[in-house]
């Protein structure tokens, strides 16, 4: 019993600091947004009412939506918009139609989150450097600078893993939440009152007063949710019960006082609405929570950026993307993954994103609009997932996701007034990708169907080439295959060039599927094709690592053995040559066309040895 609370404690806090630091740095930024956009006229009842609607939107969001419903909804106990899509494609796998326009809006949603992963570091780091502009007035043109300087060691430093400082998120974020709360109470104290707006009744007055100007400000209410999404994505890391422990415990407490206290200070000074953050603090303090607000920034964008090395994994098992570069950044945990190409794309556009907005204010503009999409998204497929994956009644079904569709779809709306003030930003990115993954996906499509009417059944072919079989030799030769019953044209060119079959031949194919996790126990399906060859199909889920060899040592016992001195991996390159009246768009056929050069080596993705690999071109017209 003592060992389970010491895990759950331990979860609970590594929760804290993975799963809650994006939002737990929104405190830098919101109430200054919505009162400094200058849209709320300065009163009493005002802030009151402001401060009502922040606390609703983190209650009806962050706690019923998220932490209530949302996590109950685990794909083999992982969380996220991919395993909610998995589920959701599942559920309704009978609906071919629907169930294909549910994947391209779950895609378009998983690209929206790399259009978030870019403004959600560069507003954090920037609002957290600002604070230097209320130490003092010299430090202004030092903001800028110094939050691109952080944000290159950040992402310098993911080549090395998070293992080893890994162990401090938690307990820094925890003293973040606390210097929180003793901030807000700290400013409570004076205006005790201003706890009253905990109240609905504010809310809503403030909205029957001001519904065309309700409306605009929830563009900027919603800062106060961002990261919501991370309580989902983080779902398989820590488990439900840590993830609404530390909520209920530390988060939501943490951020009311903070807000109330912000709250309170207006009320004394309103000329604080600059930046009552930090003119909360007393001016000996300012150095140093400057300091600790850029620590909790970097760790709430190391969370994003993990997260966005995670869905990139996720999404190129799907076949949504070409294979990149996947390096395992710890031995012990094989969540651990570093991604160049994603690393380094994100920095360039989050350096973009500073040099462009310039301030926290001009990005919490570009900001919403992705994060309000993505949240609108969950909501749908969680109505597919409970009402045809847990057979639901219909009106429980609306009942329960249509309130949410309701809010969220208000909070999308608000946010479209923000496009042409920067929210086009994260709409352009999130747009460029979902055009990649799409066009990767169905040039797949069209380049396997060629490859399959060319191909020669692979039983017939084996039956013939045995009438007159050509030289054996030793050892064991694995022919890997896009699809099982085809002949591989690695095969064809090693007969045709090398003139020579192996003791042991093996055909091999992958398949990812939409579930999480496969078992070692259900990795292989084999099937003998007599005199030494076996047609071998290996199983992944979307979270798996692909490891061909150590698959394949499975087949000990049933009548294959497999030495690795003598093994030999015989991989098919084939070179796309777009053509007039393919089934794309010649730009599109173009763009598949370099994407399949520049995809990664298959035998490193594969994890095969890369001594033992033979690769053998073709040329094939799409």
């Amino acid at each position: 019993m003592q060992t389970s609370k010491n895990s759950l404690a331990a979860l609970t806090l590594g929760a804290i600091g993975v799963v809650y630091g994006d939002i737990g740095t929104s405190v830098l930024y919101a109430v200054k947004e919505v009162f400094g956009s200058g849209h709320v006229p300065f009163t009493a009842g005002n802030v009151y009412g402001i401060l009502s609607i922040f606390f609703w939107t983190l209650t009806v969001i962050v706690t019923i939506k998220y932490v209530v419903l949302v996590l109950r909804a685990d794909n083999n106990g992982e969380g996220g918009l991919v395993a909610m899509l998995a589920l959701a494609s599942q559920a309704i796998k009978d609906k071919p139609r629907l169930r294909a326009l549910l994947l391209a809006v779950g895609i378009f949603g998983t690209c929206l989150f790399y259009g978030d992963g870019v403004i959600t570091p560069a507003i954090s780091v920037l609002s957290a450097m600002e604070g230097l502009e209320v130490v003092s007035p010299r430090f202004v043109d030092w903001v800028i600078p110094l939050t691109l300087l952080i944000l290159f060691g950040l992402f310098a430093f993911q080549k090395h893993g998070t293992s080893g400082v890994g162990r401090y998120f938690g307990p820094v974020t925890s003293l973040w939440f606390v210097v929180l709360a003793v901030l807000g109470v700290s400013n409570i104290v004076d205006h005790p009152q201003i706890l009253t707006a905990i109240s609905p009744h504010h809310a809503v007055g403030f909205m029957w007063r001001n519904p065309g100007t309700t409306f605009i400000i929830l563009g900027a209410v919603v800062l106060c949710v961002t990261g919501a999404e991370a309580l989902y994505a983080d779902l398989g890391h820590f488990g439900k019960k840590p993830i609404r422990l530390a909520w209920f415990a530390i988060v939501m407490p943490a951020l009311t006082l903070n807000y109330f206290g912000q709250g309170a200070l207006l009320l004394e000074r309103p000329e604080a609405v600059k930046n009552p953050f930090y003119m909360m603090a007393p001016d000996w303090a300012l150095l140093p929570l400057v300091g600790l607000a850029t620590a909790a920034t970097v760790i709430a964008s190391q969370a994003l950026i993990t997260g966005a090395f995670s869905v990139t994994k996720q999404v190129l098992q799907l076949g949504y993307l070409p294979r990149l570069n996947v390096q395992h950044t710890s031995v012990s945990a094989t969540g651990q993954i570093y991604i160049p190409f994603v690393n380094w794309g994100l920095f360039v556009a989050i350096v973009l994103a500073v040099v462009l907005f310039r301030s926290s204010s001009n990005l919490a503009a570009a900001y919403g609009i992705a994060v309000t999409l993505d949240m609108l998204i969950t909501t749908v497929l969680t109505f597919f997932v409970i009402r045809y994956g847990w057979r639901y009644p219909l009106w429980l079904c609306i009942l329960a996701t249509g309130w949410f569709f309701v809010v969220d779809l208000t909070f999308f709306a608000s946010n479209l007034l923000k496009v042409l003030h920067g929210g086009w930003f994260p709409l352009v990115i999130g747009g460029a990708i979902f055009t990649l993954m799409m066009t990767w996906k169905r040039g797949r499509a069209i380049l396997n169907e060629k490859l399959l009417s060319d191909a020669i059944d692979l039983k017939s072919f084996l039956d013939a080439v045995f009438v007159s079989p050509p030289t054996r030799v030793e050892g064991t030769a694995v022919f890997m295959a896009a699809e099982p019953g085809a002949v591989p044209n690695a095969l064809l060119h090693n007969l045709k060039h090398n003139k020579v079959l192996h003791e042991q031949n093996l055909f091999v194919t992958v398949r990812s599927h939409e579930v999480p996790w496969i078992g070692m126990g259900k990795r292989l399906e084999v099937e003998s094709l007599g005199r030494n060859c076996w047609q071998v199909v290996i199983h992944y889920g979307f979270k798996n690592d692909y490891d061909v060899p150590r698959a394949l040592e499975q087949l000990r016992g049933r009548g294959c053995e497999l030495q690795p001195m003598t093994t030999s991996y015989f991989l098919s390159r084939d070179l796309v040559v777009p053509t007039l009246g393919g089934g794309m768009a010649p730009w599109r056929e173009k763009l598949f066309a370099q994407m399949h050069h520049n995809a990664g080596a298959a035998a490193e993705y594969l994890n095969l040895p890369s001594n033992a690999v033979v690769e053998l071109g073709a040329k094939v017209e799409i």
